[in-house]
């Protein structure tokens, strides 16, 4: 049974496309600020980072910062915990990992990563995309196409990449959501989190005895030796659990704006060509992801003029970075037009995200494949009462009532 969430950290709270004025009104005060996050008694204080050149520090320092998790009673102390320690569903899932650890697991899986790897993909995605608009156009208007085109596109390209076969997917992806699902209780998200897992373990088994030409059958043939069963398990993990809402939320959230801003999508269906303009302008426009790992610091370090002492954990605003006058002018418009900037949606340093180059592709290919199928896409709701995802991990609409 779903619970009623209770009232959303502020770091993740949004008014529509713009962070919210609670979180604004922070940011206007200094770059780092101290915040509560946790419910009640349980309440924990944490420095929230909002300031560009200060989330760039942080998330671009490594030795002063870690993203390794503190397990145990003194989780206030670096280094308090035993360096060789991580539990079981931690293993393999990168954000976790510091240097010279990620170092290595990161070596082993940049190659499939690359630009030239993911394009491979590309015939798989566009079929994905096609497939999806054709069962829109045979339902009909008025279309959901949160849940009709973006989540269900989202997830198809996450099974194509790690292998999940056909027939499995709705199964898996149900699994995947439902352990995201913030609105469920916490045994109900384990549980469904636990059967993900188990698939994951029984694909990687097959794939030892009998590997493929895709993700995991690559690595496996590569790297057999050198990395193992619960290692891949957790790469797949993250890949599915870090790429399902944030494309979904993009393709939604995305579409929204454009649909908004009647100019700029006049302006794209002239010159198809500024797809991938346009898609970097709605990234940092839009960031849907709140934050990446926390850090927590090795040493006492100033972080944008405030101390900030070993031990002690901080987040970092990704929308608000990228909302941030030091990154580009008028910040809050969104204009495709303008120079692409070095925004912050992917993250910095070392744990910049992975698949960046693959979800750049999705949302060329999603976008472009909806405006061309669809000249005379509308919205079916007037916009006030397009509902926004306000209890998720990565920001988005719970859907998108749309005509044609």
């Amino acid at each position: 049974m779903p619970r009623r969430p209770g009232p959303a950290p502020v770091h993740t709270r949004r008014s529509r496309f713009d962070p919210a004025a609670e979180l604004r009104r922070l940011a206007a005060e200094r770059p780092v600020t101290r915040i509560g996050v946790g419910p009640g008694d349980s309440e924990e204080y944490v420095w929230l980072v909002t300031g560009y050149d200060a989330v760039r520090q942080v998330l671009g320092d490594h030795v002063r910062f870690s993203t390794r998790r503190r397990f145990g009673r003194a989780a206030g102390t670096a280094g308090a915990y035993p360096d060789d320690y991580r539990p079981d569903d931690m293993i393999g899932q990168l954000m976790d990992y510091d240097p010279p650890e990620h170092t290595r697991l990161r070596k082993i899986l940049t190659p499939e990563f690359t630009v030239r790897r993911i394009r491979r993909l590309r015939p798989r995605i566009e079929e994905i995309a096609a497939d999806r608009l054709d069962a829109v156009e045979r339902a009909g208007p008025p279309a959901d196409l949160v849940e009709q085109f973006a989540a269900p596109v989202s997830g198809a390209v996450l099974c194509e990449l790690i292998g999940v076969p056909r027939d499995d997917r709705d199964a898996f992806l149900r699994r995947a959501r439902h352990h995201l699902d913030q609105g469920r209780g916490r045994q109900a998200r384990a549980a469904a989190g636990a059967a993900f897992s188990r698939y994951l373990a029984a694909l990687i088994a097959g794939q030892r005895r009998e590997p493929d030409d895709g993700f995991l059958g690559m690595l496996v043939r590569d790297h057999g030796a050198d990395v193992t069963d619960k290692e891949l398990r957790g790469v797949c993990v993250l890949l599915m659990l870090a790429g399902l809402d944030n494309i979904s939320g993009m393709l939604g959230l995305g579409t929204l704006v454009l649909l908004e801003h009647p100019d700029r999508l006049a302006e794209l269906r002239a010159d198809p060509g500024a797809v991938d303009r346009t898609v970097e302008e709605l990234l940092r426009y839009l960031t849907v992801p709140h934050a990446p790992t926390p850090r927590t610091a090795l040493e006492d370090v100033t972080v944008g003029g405030q101390l900030v002492r070993a031990g002690e954990h901080l987040l970092v605003s990704l929308p608000m970075a990228n909302r941030d006058p030091v990154l580009t002018a008028a910040p809050d418009r969104f204009d495709p037009a303008r120079e692409p900037s070095a925004h912050l949606a992917f993250g910095h340093g070392v744990h910049h995200c992975l698949g960046a180059a693959l979800a750049r592709m999705e949302l060329v290919i999603g976008y472009t494949a909806l405006l061309r199928r669809f000249p005379g896409l509308r919205l079916a709701v007037p916009a006030a009462e397009v509902p926004f995802r306000l209890h998720t991990t990565a920001y988005g609409l719970e859907r998108l009532p749309v005509a044609w």
